[in-house]
């Protein structure tokens, strides 16, 4: 079974850093498979802009080499390479400065009445030059969208500070600050799961849900960014934001639509509604860990420090484990265990809702121990989901249990490939769907939630926790769970 295309009005794209890793790694490759499909029409233009001295061949041979290097050699196919990369142009702008908009304007002024969207895939520090360089040149109409690539700053006032620049010249409603996690198909199959059908939604509380867990693991260090990962972390990059997103989608109340605002509006109640993890109590409930030198699938690897240049020590967490709560009638009392970090013996990434134990067992001690349910949603890799039940042994003998799952594998069931998330993404920009995207309210209530917790770690002056490389983080990481009689789900099969 494969998803019916729904093409898109014509629209002129502009990248800026559309010679950096992101854009060849992720955006052109997910473009270009678009394209492939049949979803972008003519007379669409995706257009490169950075400071790089590039004319619009060399940067079509850069864009190429790019889909060569990130997609699959079986989805190339000649005359499509050939007809996207008609479509790519390029222009060389200076963000800061007057160089290079004029050129910009002129090359798109026929599309006025198309789309225009303009993707900042720069630092944050260049969203403000950007935004209003945009707003001096006159480059900005009212079909026009703004996609701000993460990290939206590094605490609340750089949030703000970042927010306030944009709003200065673009509304709300033109702005898509894109995290990549809420395109992907699982994430939204959490959304399905809960309202289209009628099974879970009654057991979706505290009378019934034992505790959460929301893990992303990765196999890989720092792989050249130790220079941007040193001054954030795994609190900044990974919690704050997709995380803290997962979080929001299962806990949040159904919205009373499929709407932007309406399902914005509800996973804002539920980062308001986390209790605060302060200076008071950070040692109970978060776990900082930095990796060392390990081996992962049978290779030695360095550890972190290693892996910064020039630098002896370093402060910064590649690992964060954290118990959260949601203060709501819902979920009162029912933990909230996140763990993300580098170096771990596999990747994965994954959200388990572990039910309550049965009351009473009827089957006495020849069945055996009762587990409890639990589902398990995988966002990668190997999509899909699996419900645990316990069910009888096959064979005579008395009623003896096994816990199996029902798996409902995305590859198995759904013939062909996932669309990636930035695919999906990219395509929401261009029909002005805001559903998959952060509202600035948003951004800035994690924040608020985040701060305290960085701010405590600073005044308290303790260092990360070393954990191998190859292993699952810290040991006080499995403490944190343990002392409340759980633990940590690792079935990475």
């Amino acid at each position: 079974m494969s998803s019916r295309i729904v093409a898109v009005e014509p629209f002129d794209l502009v990248v800026f850093g559309g010679t950096g890793d992101l854009a060849h790694r992720k955006l052109f490759p997910s473009l270009y498979l678009r394209d492939r499909d049949g979803q972008i029409t003519d007379p669409s233009r995706i257009i490169g802009v950075s400071r790089s001295k590039l004319d619009r061949k060399a940067f079509r041979a850069e864009v190429k080499t790019a889909l060569e290097t990130f997609v699959s050699a079986d989805l190339l196919e000649k005359k499509k390479v050939s007809k996207f990369l008609d479509r790519i142009d390029f222009v060389m702008v200076d963000a800061t400065g007057d160089d290079g908009w004029d050129d910009l304007k002129k090359l798109i002024a026929d599309g006025l009445d198309r789309v225009r969207a303009f993707y900042l895939a720069t630092s944050p520090n260049l969203f403000d030059a950007i935004t209003h360089g945009l707003a001096k040149h006159e480059l900005l109409t009212p079909k026009t969208r703004v996609v701000l690539e993460k990290p939206l700053g590094r605490d609340l006032a750089s949030a703000v500070e970042i927010n306030s620049a944009v709003a200065d010249v673009l509304p709300e409603s033109q702005i898509y600050r894109i995290d990549h996690y809420l395109g992907k198909e699982t994430v939204q199959n959490l959304m399905a799961l809960r309202f289209a059908n009628v099974l879970f939604e009654p057991v979706w509380d505290s009378a019934h849900v034992d505790h959460v867990q929301i893990t992303v693991a990765e196999k890989v260090g720092v792989e050249g960014r130790g220079g941007y990962y040193d001054t954030s972390g795994a609190l900044r990059d990974m919690i704050q934001n997709h995380m803290l997103q997962l979080l929001c989608l299962v806990a949040m109340e159904p919205p009373s639509a499929m709407e932007a605002d309406a399902l914005r509006d509800e996973k804002l109640k539920v980062l308001r509604a986390l209790k605060p993890i302060d200076e008071t109590n950070v040692r109970q409930f978060t776990v900082r860990g930095q990796y060392r030198a390990g081996a992962i699938d049978g290779k030695s690897v360095p550890g972190y420090i290693d892996e910064l240049p020039d630098q002896s020590s370093s402060p910064t967490e590649t690992f964060v484990a954290l118990k959260a709560e949601v203060a709501t009638w819902r979920w009162a009392g029912v933990p909230f265990y996140l763990r993300t970090g580098k170096r771990l013996p596999s990747r994965v990434s994954e959200i388990v809702i572990q039910f309550r134990d049965v009351p009473l067992s009827i089957f006495g001690a020849a069945g055996g121990f009762l587990a409890p349910n639990r589902l398990v949603i995988r966002l990668q890799p190997d999509e899909g989901v699996k419900l645990y039940l316990m069910i009888k042994d096959p064979g005579p003998g008395g009623m003896r249990f096994r816990e199996v799952p029902l798996n409902l594998s995305f590859a198995d069931t759904f013939k062909g490939p996932n669309p990636d998330a930035y695919e999906r993404l990219l395509m929401d920009v261009i029909r002005g769907s805001q559903a998959l995207f952060m509202r600035r309210d948003e951004v800035e209530a994690a924040w608020t939630w985040a701060d305290p917790i960085l701010e405590a770690w600073s005044r308290l002056g303790r260092v990360p926790d070393p954990y191998t490389a190859g292993t699952w983080g810290p040991s006080t990481a499995v403490a944190l769970i343990e002392r409340d009689g759980r633990t940590w789900h690792e079935d990475v099969s």
